[in-house]
């Protein structure tokens, strides 16, 4: 279980997290939804120790993960794998190799240095490509990718990773309706066979209803809603986001992902290929 004890994160005058206090069960899916700058990123931030609170505590199983330092700090962060929403892929390395980078907190300083993988780990990382119906890419430059198939290798890089969380900052804003479901799909297929807590900030309110079975609302970095899809009506929407200059709400449909489509599976196709001899094994 996540405890999250008044944590604060203030940068000069400004506050960006504000006394959040929150439990979040193990294994549970929880989006978290805002304005922009409500503070949902540097929350998330706090939680693998991208960035550290100001005050208050992030515990984990009993464990507070504000204090870890050296080699306590960096197993954290491999046990918390973060998904950005730029990917931060590396464009000129091919995706086999990219995946791979998810085992570096997994090895000692020196196989990792010389980028020695064993014959298990390249197993591993076809496994999880072809799991995100990304495997005939394997030998691809990163670079050359869409940016839904990229995000899907950053999740495939997460997975090797071996993580007990799993952070998403807003991993669909910059894809388009068909792929942000293919990775809505993904992370939600992971949540559910895995039992990996998820936790995933988005702006669409519909994704956030349909693959999310808690919803934290953010503004002006407290927390304003925490509740169940069911209950984010309209009058949880004007606390999260406000209202216009004339009093209304926002429109709901202008940020939709919603799609209508009948044979997804189709269109995401993979081509079966050999994923084993493309792993050089």
């Amino acid at each position: 279980m996540f405890e999250f004890r008044n944590v604060t994160r203030q940068f000069g005058a400004k506050i960006a997290v504000d006394n959040v206090t929150l439990n979040i069960p193990a294994g549970q899916m929880v989006g978290i939804i805002g304005r922009s700058g409500a503070g949902k990123s540097t929350f998330l931030r706090m939680v693998n120790r991208l960035a550290s609170p100001s005050s208050g505590s992030i515990v984990f199983a009993g464990r507070d993960v504000t204090k870890l330092k050296g080699a306590d700090l960096r197993r954290w962060q491999r046990d918390c794998a973060m998904i950005f929403q730029q990917f931060n892929l590396v464009p000129r390395l091919d995706v086999m190799t990219n995946v791979m980078l998810g085992r570096l907190n997994h090895r000692s300083t020196l196989t990792s240095m010389l980028g020695l993988f064993t014959r298990e780990e390249r197993i591993m990382a076809i496994a999880a490509l072809e799991r995100l119906g990304i495997e005939q890419a394997a030998l691809q430059p990163a670079g050359t990718l869409s940016g839904g198939q990229q995000q899907r290798v950053a999740i495939a890089r997460a997975l090797l990773q071996e993580p007990k969380v799993l952070l998403a900052d807003e991993p669909i804003a910059s894809l388009d309706p068909l792929n942000a479901k293919i990775v809505m799909d993904a992370l939600r297929d992971i949540n559910e066979r895995e039992g990996i807590t998820v936790i995933t900030n988005l702006h669409t309110l519909d994704t956030a209803r349909n693959y999310c079975e808690r919803i934290v609302g953010m503004a002006g970095g407290r927390v304003v809603f925490d509740g169940k899809p069911e209950d984010l009506n309209a009058d949880a929407v004007r606390t999260i986001y406000g209202t216009d200059k004339d009093g209304a709400g926002i429109d709901e449909s202008m940020t939709s992902t919603a799609i209508n489509i009948s044979a997804l599976s189709a269109a995401n196709q993979s081509a079966r290929v050999q994923p084993l001899a493309l792993a050089g094994l």
